[in-house]
């Protein structure tokens, strides 16, 4: 199986002021698109050939995992977002996050503060259990909560190259800044 970088369902300026259109064009056009080059690169003749992403995230290591937990994040990561985003997700997921976090100003505080303690580079994810149960994970590097049996919902890059052209060192601005462009029903489908 040969995989392809998503089309994006917006302009790489679309996000601005939250993701300008330099940082869209190389997070996105250079990072994203290495990730789905080096895993196309790493599976012919191996088992994992003919598999899809989730199951291959879920049974490699190395930098076969590496690359196609990288291109399954940035594939959520891309796909979560809008010009027109932001507010508070709707129906049951809203329903899952009111029951596990209290309400939603309290579970974007609990998210933001995963995502902005992760130590070096990683994501911080929104994720459920067979249940419907929601939980935050923090994973390090290319990691996702597949790798736990959990469904990734949203996920927030604290990779350096997702922020720094503008953001610099300001991580905690980028996490806050983020929900104005959340695509909740993308995000909502995954539920």
């Amino acid at each position: 199986m040969k995989f392809e970088l998503p089309k994006l369902p917006y302009e790489t300026n679309a996000l601005e002021p939250v993701i300008g259109q330099q940082t869209v064009e190389l997070h996105y056009g250079k990072h994203f698109q290495a990730y789905i080059n080096n895993l196309n690169n790493l599976i012919p003749g191996t088992k994992f050939e003919n598999m899809d992403l989730v199951d291959i995230v879920k049974e490699s290591d190395g930098p076969l995992f590496n690359n196609a937990g990288q291109a399954l994040n940035h594939n959520i990561y891309f796909l979560s977002f809008s010009p027109n985003g932001g507010g508070e997700p709707a129906g049951e997921l809203a329903e899952a996050i009111k029951q596990g976090f209290g309400d939603f100003e309290n579970f974007k505080k609990e998210f933001n503060a995963a995502a902005t303690s992760l130590f070096g580079s990683g994501w911080a994810w929104l994720a459920k259990d067979d249940a419907g149960k929601l939980s935050i994970v923090k994973e390090a590097n290319g990691g996702n909560p597949v790798t736990k049996g959990l469904v990734p919902l949203l996920g927030f890059d604290v990779w350096e190259h997702a922020y720094y052209l503008d953001y610099q060192n300001r991580r905690p601005d980028h996490v806050n800044a983020l929900w104005d462009i959340i695509d909740w029903k993308a995000v909502e489908s995954r539920y």
